[in-house]
């Protein structure tokens, strides 16, 4: 019950996800995990305690999907079958790729690494869209957390225009904690910042990863203070702030601008 409880603590972020995502029944998503169908998460009734139900739990944390516990009312609000037992798995748009799979590619292309670090950003548009920018500015991935995230749904996908072919996104337990690991394989990090070093001021070449944050709460203190620098965008209106993918695709393309050595 505690842990229930636990997963209760964290809001249901509201996401578009079509019918044919979902996999519905004990069996039917007991049989998807065990085949690696991808998934986003895994819906599961309060209360539910039998054998294949903790079959689902037990496999679903061996490969780190995000179990949401739920009243028997929202499972039967989101059924498109009237038949769904307790529990409802997502299965992903896509196939999620690895930060390694990154690392590669920018070695197979001959390219110091450019990856786009996305913290809080909830809004599957916003998401969609920056995976597209991110393709555009030739960024060899994305790298998303597992929680209080958008993820991979159909939505995303058909936002992103198609650069899910071709860019790899990566989901992350704790994205403070990654950005360590890469630092120590010579990235730096830069992140969107208001209050920051204004970005024409500061030198954006070489392995560098792209920290965004959400519109309204920008990027958190655990994820800032591993950055090592903030970055300004100039901004010259009677409001303050940019929306996430536009201010994603002006950093990169400044970093774009600045990779290409042009004034």
């Amino acid at each position: 019950m505690n842990e229930q409880k636990n997963q209760r603590k964290e809001p249901l972020i509201e996401e578009t996800y079509t019918e044919e995502s979902f996999i519905e029944g004990r069996n039917a998503v007991i049989e998807a995990l065990r085949a690696g169908r991808a998934m986003e998460k895994i819906y599961i009734q309060d209360g539910l305690q039998d054998g294949p139900v903790q079959t689902i739990k037990r496999e679903a944390r061996k490969r780190e999907i995000v179990i949401k516990f739920v009243t028997k009312q929202r499972l039967d609000q989101m059924t498109a079958t009237g038949r769904h037992q307790g529990v409802i798995a997502v299965g992903a748009a896509y196939e999620y790729g690895t930060v390694e799979d990154m690392l590669r590619l920018a070695e197979d292309k001959g390219e110091a690494p450019f990856l786009f670090l996305l913290d809080n950003i909830e809004d599957p548009h916003n998401l969609g869209a920056i995976i597209r920018t991110a393709n555009l500015c030739g960024a060899h991935g994305v790298i998303i957390p597992k929680n209080r995230a958008a993820h991979l749904t159909a939505v995303v996908a058909r936002v992103s225009a198609g650069a899910l072919n071709y860019t790899p996104v990566a989901r992350v337990t704790n994205l403070a904690r990654t950005i360590e690991e890469l630092k120590e394989k010579g990235l730096w990090f830069v992140c969107a910042d208001m209050d920051g070093t204004l970005m024409y001021d500061l030198k954006l070449t070489g392995p560098m990863g792209l920290v965004i944050g959400s519109e309204g709460e920008g990027v958190g203190r655990l994820v800032k203070e591993k950055c090592d620098m903030t970055a300004a965008i100039p901004m010259k209106g009677n409001i303050d702030s940019l929306n996430a993918s536009v201010a994603a695709g002006v950093l990169g393309y400044e970093i774009v601008r600045q990779r290409l050595g042009r004034p």
